[in-house]
C-alpha cells in the first residue's frame, strides 16, 4: 500500500505557529492509519494533537512551536521504511514519537540510526529493543504479564493455559515470556498457536483450544483488528474460559461491544484512574474532540506523555541537538494521566500497572493495581 503522509493544517494551528518568530520543532508520528493498527491509530493521533496544542498555547518549547508530521506506516515493515525515510530525510523532523507494531519499529530503527534523531516509542511491546536513540515509555512483559497469570492461578484456579498470538515479534515475544512465567509458577501450557499478523480466521486454533483441556486462555495479537476477530470468534464458539488479552486496549475493548465482556487486561492506563491529572486530560480531550473523540487508552496516553517528556528534555538540553536531547531524556519526568513517568531504567520506564476486567459497556473495572513496577533488565549495555 502506498504510504500516505498527512500534514496537519488546522486553522488554529496555523494561527498559533504564525505567532512564533522561530521555526517549528517537527515531531514525526509514523503510525498505522491502515493495516492492523488502524483501529487504534486515530486515538494516538488525537492524543498527539492535544499535547501539541497545549504546549503551543503556553509558548511552545524554547520559544518555538511544535508541529506534527503524521505518516501512515501501514502497520508493517515495508510501510514503516517509507514513512521513516520520508519523515527523517525529507520532512527533516527533530524527533520521532509514536506507537507502532514491532515489525514497523524494527524496520524504522536503522533509519533512526542513520538519520540520528531521537525516537520515543510509545507502544507496549515484547521488550529488549535496544538502540542508543530509542526510549520507551510503555510497558514490557516483565510489567504486564505477572498480574494476569498470578490472578488466573490464585483467583481463577487455572492450571492449564492455552496461548494464542499473531506470528511476529510482539506476539511471539510476549507469549515466550508468558510461557516461562506460567511454568515457573507451577502451571502448564497445553497449547501455543499463531496466525499471521493479517490473519482473521481463528477457527482451527479455537478447535484446538476446545480439545486441549485448557482452563485459561492468554492471547497476544497485533493490536487492533486481530483482537476483534479473535475475540468475536472465541465468543461465538461458546468458549467461556478465563481470558487474558495482552494486547487489547480500552478503546478496542469498547469497539467489541458485548464480546469483550469479562476479558482480563493488564495496562498502565485505564480511563478510571482517579487523579487530577487524568481528570484534566480526559476533560481536555472531550473539549477538543467532542463526538469525534476516540477512547483514550494504553496506546494513546503514552503518546501524549511522550511529547511532554520530549519537551522537558529539549528544555533541559537547551536545544534540539540529538546528542544533547538523548543525554537529557533519562533525567526528565512528566506527571500526566498515568502519574509520574521517567524513562530512567535502561531507556525504559517503571510504571504503575492495573489489572482490569472489561464490563458490559466496554469500560474497565480495576481489579488490582501495582505501583512502580520495574521493567527489569532491558538494555543493560546502553
Amino acid at each position: 500500500m502506498q504510504m500516505k503522509t498527512i500534514i496537519l493544517t488546522l486553522a488554529s494551528a496555523a494561527f498559533a505557529t504564525a505567532a512564533f518568530a522561530e521555526d517549528p520543532i517537527k515531531i514525526g508520528v509514523p503510525v498505522g492509519l491502515s493495516g492492523a493498527n488502524s483501529v487504534v491509530a486515530p486515538s494516538v493521533v488525537q492524543a498527539a494533537e492535544l499535547a501539541v496544542e497545549e504546549i503551543n498555547a503556553k509558548g511552545g518549547v524554547l520559544g518555538r512551536p511544535l508541529e506534527l508530521e503524521i505518516a501512515d506506516d501501514a502497520s508493517g515493515a515495508a510501510g514503516a521504511q517509507k514513512a521513516f525515510d520520508s519523515l527523517v530525510f525529507q520532512k527533516e523532523v527533530n524527533v520521532i514519537i509514536s506507537m507502532e507494531t514491532s515489525a514497523a519499529r524494527n524496520a524504522g530503527l536503522p533509519i533512526i540510526s542513520k538519520g540520528d534523531v531521537p525516537y520515543i516509542y510509545t507502544s507496549f511491546y515484547e521488550g529488549k529493543s535496544c538502540n542508543a536513540n530509542l526510549f520507551v515509555d510503555a510497558w514490557v512483559p516483565e510489567q504486564q504479564v505477572p498480574p494476569v497469570v498470578d490472578n488466573f492461578i490464585s483467583k481463577q484456579g487455572a492450571k492449564k493455559f492455552f496461548l494464542i498470538g499473531s506470528d511476529y515479534a510482539f506476539g511471539r515475544g510476549m507469549l515466550t515470556f508468558a510461557k516461562g512465567y506460567i511454568e515457573k509458577a507451577g502451571a502448564q501450557v497445553v497449547g501455543e498457536e499463531y496466525l499471521p499478523m493479517d490473519g482473521s480466521d481463528w477457527t482451527a486454533i479455537i478447535s484446538k483450544v476446545r480439545s486441549s483441556g485448557a482452563d485459561a486462555i492468554i492471547t497476544s495479537t497485533a493490536g487492533g483488528a486481530p483482537n476483534v476477530t479473535l475475540t468475536k470468534q472465541l465468543r461465538s464458539s461458546g468458549v467461556t474460559l478465563p481470558y487474558g488479552n495482552l494486547a487489547v486496549d480500552e478503546g478496542t475493548a469498547k469497539s467489541m461491544g458485548g464480546d469483550a465482556k469479562d476479558i482480563f487486561l493488564s495496562a498502565s492506563y485505564v480511563t478510571g484512574i482517579d487523579s487530577p491529572e487524568n481528570k484534566a486530560f480526559l476533560s481536555a480531550m472531550d473539549k477538543k474532540f467532542g463526538k469525534e473523540l476516540r477512547t483514550p487508552n494504553d496506546l494513546s496516553v503514552p503518546q501524549y506523555e511522550a511529547i511532554y517528556l520530549y519537551k522537558a528534555a529539549v528544555e533541559k538540553a537547551g536545544s534540539t541537538d540529538t546528542a544533547d536531547v538523548l543525554k537529557a531524556l533519562p533525567d526528565v519526568s512528566f506527571t500526566g494521566p498515568r502519574g509520574k513517568i521517567s524513562m530512567n531504567k535502561q531507556h525504559h520506564a517503571p510504571l504503575t500497572m492495573y489489572l482490569g476486567q472489561v464490563k458490559d459497556d466496554g469500560s474497565v473495572a480495576v481489579v488490582d493495581s501495582f505501583k512502580d513496577v520495574d521493567p527489569g533488565d532491558q538494555c543493560p549495555n546502553l
